[in-house]
């Protein structure tokens, strides 16, 4: 997606062009999580599996007849549109067969700034995707069916709050702002906002209460993506895939480090307290590390 994103759209579009495709990927949990219990209850555990698959499989065919990998390459793109995107790219061609250099990639710290950012999103996101419905029914003894929709509420707001963040950090920057300015103000927003959204839910009284700071949280945590999921692309525009891959295989280990953590934390502690308390505070530490060393500027 960070590829295709970079070679479709010119630059000062790819924040709102993020916000719209990932908006896709918040109202998929929606569906996830409202759907999941309801097909469980009345056909069984395989009915999530056999519709899910049979939605991928659509996509897939899909995908196979309509995507290009340059929009030199579409039918379906006017040469006016295909202008207007080579005008607006500042950066250069992929060069395609080169081997991309991880040692060089790992040697500067933009690159940390990134991988840091993404292992601290993908903790909290993926704690919150797995554990919220179990916290409702554990904290508000809510049924699961009933958690599922005070679950699924905040990833709904995801979706209207990302295209915001990529709307407002386009606008920024064609008013002046610089690059890096921009993404460290969306980042900083998508860090600083979660982290304290978290701590307050520890106070929440009530189900309701709690539903509004989760909603808090994971809204602001989606101007992430106009911070370091837009920042492969500023910073190392050639092999913003590859880049994003290696941050993407540390997110994905942190998230399975936080996923059964939290598990281990509330067995031990008999609370989500002290977990949330932990993640906010990897959520402020990764907004400093964020702000001393991310930059705008192409690095690579």
């Amino acid at each position: 997606m960070n590829t295709l994103l970079s070679r479709w759209f010119p630059s000062h579009e790819r924040a709102t062009a993020v916000g719209i495709a990932m908006g896709g990927f918040h109202l998929g949990n929606v569906v996830g999580l409202i759907l999941t219990p309801l097909l469980m209850s009345s056909i069984g555990i395989s009915g999530p599996f056999i519709l899910f698959s049979s939605l991928g499989f659509l996509w897939l065919t899909t995908w196979s007849y309509r995507v290009t990998d340059d929009p030199i390459e579409s039918n379906s793109v006017s040469k006016s549109e295909l202008r207007l995107i080579q005008a607006g790219k500042s950066d250069s061609q992929v060069i395609k067969g080169k081997l991309p250099p991880l040692r060089l990639l790992l040697s500067k710290l933009p690159s940390w700034a990134i991988i840091f950012a993404n292992i601290t999103n993908n903790w909290g996101y993926f704690v919150l995707l797995s554990w919220m419905p179990v916290y409702f029914k554990t904290v508000f003894d809510i049924k699961l069916k009933q958690a599922a929709w005070f679950s699924a509420l905040p990833w709904g707001t995801m979706a209207i709050s990302g295209y915001i963040a990529g709307a407002t950090s386009d606008y920024l920057i064609k008013s002046g702002y610089s690059i890096t300015s921009a993404r460290k103000i969306m980042q900083s927003i998508g860090f600083i906002g979660p982290g304290v959204a978290l701590l307050c839910l520890n106070y929440a009284r009530t189900p309701v209460v709690a539903s509004i700071f989760l909603t808090v949280a994971l809204s602001l945590s989606s101007f992430s993506q106009a911070g370091f999921l837009l920042n492969m692309q500023d910073i190392a525009p050639q092999y913003a895939g590859f880049l994003h891959g290696i941050s993407n295989s540390a997110g994905t280990l942190a998230a399975i480090i936080s996923t059964i953590g939290t598990g281990f934390f509330v067995q031990w502690l008999g609370s989500f307290q002290a977990f949330l308390t932990l993640t906010s505070c990897l959520y402020f530490t990764a907004t400093v590390f964020w702000n001393i060393y991310a930059t705008g500027e192409r690095v690579f």
